[in-house]
Order: C-alpha cells, then structure tokens, then sequence
C-alpha cells in the first residue's frame, strides 16, 4: 500500500487528500475479499469486484461514494498490471453507477453582497473577509485554500497561484474587492498575529498563529451564512457554484471557466450550463411577445 500510494502520488499526481482516501478504499475491498476467503486481494476477479459494489449498495451507500471505491479499486489493479503482478485489470469492465445529479446551490449577486457586509472591522472580521472575498473572487476549493502561503498571492497585480487537486499550477485574478480586502489582512493583523511566530507561511492562519484547519473553515462559513440569511447554508462549494455560475450568466465561455476552477475534464464544467439555461428559458418567457 505504500508502493501504491508513493504512485498515486508521482504517477498520477494526486493530493494528499485523495491519496488518503483511495488508500482506504482499497484497504475496505481486501477486507472484503479475505472474509470470502480469498488470501491475496490481488487475485480477486471480476465477480469479486462486482461483489464488493453490491454490498456497498445494500449498506445504503450512495452512488457517489460506490464510484469513488470502484475508482480507487480500478486505479489500484491498473497500478497491480504495470508492476507485472497481475495481467488484467478485473475492474476494467465496469461500469460506474449513474449518479443523480443534485440541483446546484449558488447565491444570487445580492447575497453575495449581503455576505461580505457581515465582517466587521475587528482582527477577525478583516481576516475571515479575505477569505470570503478570495473563495468567491476566484473559485478555489477548501483544501486549496487552507494550502495557500503567502508567496502564492501578489496582490499588487491581483492575483493567486493555487497548485490544485492534480498538482498543475493555475493563476487566478482576483478583482479589486478581494485584493482590497487581502492587502487589509496581509499587511495588517497577520503581521500582528504572527509577531511570535514570523517563520509561519501559510496564508491563513488563527489567533495563535497556526494554519486554519478544514473544520476550522467550515465553522467560519456557517457563523457568517447564518448572519447574513442566505437561502442556502454556505460552504466552500456554494461560493465556488457561485464563482462559477456568475461567471457563465456573465458571458464567461467554458473553457476559460475549466482552467479558473481547475477541472480536468471539461464535462465537470458543464454542469453548470443548466442553471444558465434556466435562466435564459426565463428571461425569454418573461420579454418574448410569443412565449
């Protein structure tokens, strides 16, 4: 399992998080393997592995989550068939169940507004406004963000350097609110906060100075969603929706839109067309003489 992880790393160029997670997921596919009384996992055919997702399927998991696994297992035989240890992919073959797309959650332009009025103009309020304004002025996940350092923004040009999921460095603008608000927390409490600890890179940090956690983002999300009474609880993927769905209502093409948010395949993007064609289906029922 460390061969294999030291693989997804360099060969497939994965994070951490993603690592993590694919490793267990094989780790539960053996486990399941040996209690049909088979001793090597890795000479578990293509009945063992459809086994395995009907299982998952009568535990009530989601199809979201039974295609993660049958990913992390089809990317661990892959890896099994390039180091000669077996010569067919068992999971090659099969097909990942079709999941039910859930409708998107973004906010509207005067929600968003209404949002960064909530920080006030006390340390915290100026550092958790240059989180909001930097996750919606550019799009970037919750793991991007907690992984930024300071040398990753600039914002005299007004941009950020994200590295992203697949390790392929990007850079995004981030507009005049986001650099106003970052240039208040970067040369101004965070030089405060980090009085002791000067070393420290990362880009946001807590009031002892230390990178704000995954958990410690959400909580900051959830105090200001709740203040500012939005329609939807506010999370990382909400401000990215939104990043991404203002962008296309405002004449954003797709592609550029990939390369902001860092997708591979562009298919991930188009999920987004369908609110703007919603939109557009409004716009004409409410100005067309003939609708």
């Amino acid at each position: 399992m460390r061969e294999f992880a030291e693989y997804l790393k360099k060969e497939k160029k994965m994070a951490d998080n993603t690592v993590e997670a694919y490793e267990r997921d094989v780790r539960s596919f053996c486990r399941f393997t040996e209690k049909w009384g088979l001793e090597n996992p890795e000479e578990a055919a293509n009945a063992e592995v459809v086994a395995y997702l009907m299982h998952l399927k009568q535990e009530g998991k989601a199809r979201a989550t039974v295609n993660r696994k049958l990913a992390a297992i089809r990317t661990w035989f892959q890896y099994l068939v390039e180091e000669g240890r077996i010569s067919r992919n068992p999971a090659l073959d099969i097909k990942s169940p079709k999941i039910e797309r859930k409708e998107i959650e973004y906010l509207s332009v005067e929600e968003v507004e209404r949002l960064m009025e909530v920080p006030d103009h006390s340390p915290k309020g100026i550092r958790d406004r240059a989180i909001l304004e930097l996750l919606y002025a550019t799009g970037i996940r919750a793991s991007e963000l907690i992984a930024l350092e300071i040398d990753d923004v600039n914002v005299r040009m007004g941009f950020v350097t994200c590295d992203g999921e697949n390790m392929k460095a990007r850079i995004i603008p981030i507009g005049r609110p986001g650099r106003k608000a970052m240039e208040a927390y970067l040369y101004g409490i965070r030089q405060d906060i980090l009085a002791r600890h000067p070393q420290e890179r990362t880009l946001f940090v807590n009031y002892i100075g230390k990178p704000i956690t995954r958990q410690g983002l959400w909580k900051i999300l959830k105090e200001y969603g709740e203040k500012a009474e939005l329609s939807h609880s506010l999370t990382p993927q909400v401000l990215r929706n939104s990043f991404a769905v203002h962008m296309l209502q405002n004449g954003a093409d797709l592609k550029s839109l990939q390369e902001l948010l860092g997708h591979e395949d562009i298919s991930a993007t188009q999920i987004y067309l369908s609110v703007t064609k919603n939109r557009i289906k409004d716009v004409y029922d409410k100005t067309h003489p003939r609708a």
